[in-house]
């Protein structure tokens, strides 16, 4: 099995960043969220909150989309050329992608690009609220144990050094800068 972070790692960006861009194009009301982190941005900076309080916050935005699910459909489908071709020659049918970012964006991707396997930030779709933690850093060897068991994975593709843990787990493991691939 081969194990791969989405966002900068085999997507060209971080999709959560372009969604939420992509969401105040279409429905400008959602600026109304983004109020509050002008107040839990700072707390979180200072480590007063954790990343999950914090994203939850930036997550009300959602609460302003109508149909949020066809938004999501059509974000996915304006998005899915920023999948990196490289990772297309690497792929195979046992593949999985682990990401911080919400799992209802992750999955849309995956099923759009023939992954049949991912994990992602628990996040509802309509409210923001998370179920459990932010998929990040140590969260995703959790996460990867509660299905894998300590699996073996052969190859591990990330452009952050926030998923070391994840990566000791792996045979291989590549820093993905860009387009280039190098050891960890």
């Amino acid at each position: 099995m081969n194990v791969y972070d989405f966002d900068k790692t085999i997507y060209d960006g971080d999709c959560t960043q372009d969604f939420v861009c992509y969401c105040i194009k279409k429905y400008p009301k959602c600026l109304v969220a983004f109020i509050k982190i002008i107040y839990y941005g700072p707390l979180f900076l200072l480590k007063i909150i954790r990343k999950t309080k914090f994203k939850e916050k930036v997550y009300t935005f959602l609460r302003y989309i109508p149909n949020i699910e066809t938004t999501c459909d059509d974000f996915v489908s304006l998005n899915k050329h920023k999948i990196k071709k490289w990772y297309f020659v690497k792929q195979r049918e046992d593949d999985l992608i682990i990401s911080a970012s919400p799992e209802f964006l992750i999955n849309r991707f995956c099923k759009e690009i023939g992954i049949n396997y991912c994990m992602a930030s628990r996040v509802d779709i309509h409210t923001g609220k998370y179920t459990g933690e932010n998929c990040y850093g140590e969260e995703k060897v959790h996460r990867y144990d509660e299905v894998y068991q300590r699996g073996l994975i052969d190859d591990f593709y990330s452009d952050s050094y926030s998923d070391d843990p994840l990566a000791k787990l792996a045979k291989n493991a590549y820093l993905v800068q860009g387009d280039e691939l190098k050891g960890w």
